[in-house]
């Protein structure tokens, strides 16, 4: 199979988030929120996880949509920076 062109890649933003238990709140506050279609949507990808932070990817154009469903969320995940590279997250 041939690899995809770079305009045709979907872009990503990666976002620092700090929290309790981040493996199991993310997606189910995603879910919560958006459902099953929506969590496909956001492609979410976990870069970097540790005991209260991780690292995550995200489709660009759903940016505002995972910040949304953070806010509806019972449990607290805090977002502490979103970038385009993950040089620059640190």
């Amino acid at each position: 199979m041939k690899a995809l062109i770079p305009s045709h890649r979907e872009n990503k933003r990666y976002l620092k988030l700090e929290g309790n238990d981040l493996k199991k709140i993310v997606p189910a506050a995603i879910k919560e929120a958006f459902g099953f279609f929506g969590l496909s949507e956001i492609s979410l990808n976990w870069i970097f996880t540790n005991k209260n932070s991780a690292i995550i990817s995200i489709n660009r154009e759903t940016l505002e949509k995972v910040r949304a469903s953070f806010c509806l969320s019972k449990e607290k995940i805090i977002i502490k920076k979103v970038s385009g590279t993950l040089k620059s997250l640190n």
